[in-house]
């Protein structure tokens, strides 16, 4: 009987321990769920607060930007706009950076209603390619891809070639929607979308006009270059510096950089000295947690071409 005894008690012993052993498990288990919940809860909350405070960057910037350019003349990289905007409180952190998208070649306008080629806009671009070292073929491929027909010019190529991929999809036949779709085009690979990206818009600032004028106060170096065959290195120096020292406020002020006087003449009705369109990029965060928000604004019209959010 003793022996029984013993035995029962000792079970009951090793059957507590257990049960004590699954409670604590349970409730480091509930402890362990509770802090996830929460946790995934808070990092909502916080990215929710980095959406809307990213989002208020961008539209409070364009608001500025609509405010501050109204009955001015020019813009250029000496306007307060042109430096980050940086604001830091206890609830976050928001940081807007912001770039004039009219100092870049607009890739869109490289074929004509008709289907032809812009002679202007694609010589600039076969300048801007000869000095990144890129095939200019690719040219001809991305003139097929935003044609209307399905006809390949050399070097080109059409729906037929793109069936022929896998997976196989179709030539937009139309303007781009953005630059990165650029990596669908035959030959052009996605470092040469990183490459191009800098110098390139796919936009114009012409509101209802596939031709866009360089905002020569804004334009890269290598976008001056390609304006023209006697713009060299020396040359697009000369144009920053000047323009860096009082900025250009009509496009015939552009004659006063020696050399400029014999060249200015090809160039009026391609060049502007301000800029419609604005990429404003805002980026919050609140905590650990952050939320971009970048967008295209034309302030004429005062409306957003592109909104995205990451």
């Amino acid at each position: 009987m003793m022996g029984r005894l013993k035995n029962e008690s000792g079970f009951a012993l090793i059957l507590t321990l257990v049960i004590t052993a699954l409670m604590v498990a349970i409730v480091v288990e509930m402890i362990h769920q509770v802090y996830v919940d929460t946790s995934i809860s808070r990092g909502f909350r916080d990215g929710q607060q980095a959406s809307i405070l990213a989002a208020s960057g961008v539209t409070g910037a364009a608001k500025l930007l609509q405010i501050g350019l109204t009955g001015r003349t020019y813009t250029s990289l000496s306007d307060s706009w042109a430096a980050p905007i940086k604001l830091d409180d206890d609830a976050g952190s928001l940081e807007i950076t912001i770039s004039d998208e009219s100092g870049k070649i607009n890739i869109n306008g490289l074929v004509q209603q008709n289907g032809e080629y812009e002679p202007f806009t694609l010589s600039v671009l076969k300048r801007l390619g000869t000095r990144l070292q890129l095939p200019e073929e690719i040219w001809s491929s991305v003139a097929d891809w935003i044609d209307t027909d399905d006809l390949p010019r050399s070097g080109g190529a059409e729906t037929p070639y793109y069936r022929t991929l896998k997976p196989a999809y179709s030539a937009r036949n139309s303007a781009l929607m953005t630059l990165t779709e650029l990596s669908l085009v035959k030959g052009i690979t996605p470092d040469i979308v990183g490459q191009l990206r800098p110098y390139l818009t796919i936009f114009s600032n012409q509101a209802g006009s596939p031709l866009a004028l360089v905002n020569i106060n804004t334009a890269p170096k290598e976008v001056l270059e390609a304006l023209d065959d006697r713009i060299d290195d020396r040359m697009a120096e000369r144009i920053m510096e000047e323009r860096r020292l009082q900025p250009f406020k009509s496009t015939g002020e552009l004659a006063r950089v020696p050399g400029m006087e014999t060249i200015i003449g090809n160039l009026l009705a391609h060049i502007t000295v301000k800029g419609d369109i604005f990429k404003i990029t805002a980026v919050a965060r609140v905590k650990d947690t952050a939320r971009t928000v970048e967008a295209v604004a034309r302030l004429s019209g005062g409306t957003f071409l592109s909104w995205q959010e990451y």
